[in-house]
């Protein structure tokens, strides 16, 4: 039968997972960092996922295709899918007693510089100069644990989400620093869930566009607290 569909442009996609989250019948997963229509018979053509994605990568057309499938009416609000950062999930129980932690082993903040938000920090702070610079997913100073001793210590620290932020303001920002400041390395930490590599693009993008070339690292966390 012919029908309205949703198409995605897969070179648009950028993996965040929020038209997955709009599509009440599960048709789209993210798979390989992108998002696809598993299957033509769960999507319903009504296109609620379309408003949902932030670059514009999916639209309707009308193909022949098979006939909706009724039965996956309201499946995704059964079911744990998505963009795995937004799927619920017990990483561990909570125990039931508290950990007893000896004050000696208390850590103090390594934190060199306020504020540290990506969106509210100045290009024109003196800081940037001569900076070892980190910048890092938000998410990953609470699933890493010893975030401040292993990450932040001796490095200028910005943070941001490229799931929730506009990633392209994240560029240009990051381009304007790049070209106005003498940065001498940078370190990127990023979650390993898909959405998370916006962050990492946009500061490769940035180095692109400012010319800069720098020593570069990037590592990924795991949403228990490891490094994958």
């Amino acid at each position: 039968m012919k029908r309205n569909i949703i198409e995605i442009n897969d070179s648009k996609c950028i993996g965040c997972g929020l038209c997955a989250n709009a599509c009440h019948q599960g048709a789209i997963q993210i798979i390989n960092g992108k998002a696809k229509l598993v299957s033509d018979s769960y999507c319903d053509g009504l296109g609620m996922c379309l408003p949902a994605c932030p670059v514009d990568a999916i639209k309707l057309i009308e193909k022949e295709t098979e006939k909706f499938d009724e039965s996956r009416r309201g499946f995704a609000s059964k079911q744990n899918i998505g963009c795995p950062s937004s799927v619920n999930k017990v990483l561990k129980p909570i125990s039931e007693e508290p950990s007893k932690v000896s004050p000696k082993l208390e850590m103090k903040s390594e934190l060199r510089q306020w504020p540290v938000q990506l969106k509210l920090i100045s290009p024109m702070a003196d800081f940037w100069d001569g900076a070892n610079l980190l910048i890092s997913a938000d998410c990953c100073a609470y699933a890493y644990a010893n975030f401040h001793e292993d990450f932040i210590k001796g490095k200028l620290t910005v943070i941001g989400c490229p799931k929730l932020d506009d990633n392209e303001y994240y560029t240009e920002k990051l381009t304007e620093i790049f070209k106005t400041k003498d940065i001498k390395n940078i370190t990127v930490v990023k979650m390993s869930v898909p959405c998370c590599q916006g962050i990492a693009n946009a500061v490769k993008t940035a180095m692109l566009n400012a010319q800069m070339i720098v020593p570069y690292q990037e590592i990924t966390i795991s949403p228990d607290g490891k490094i994958v």
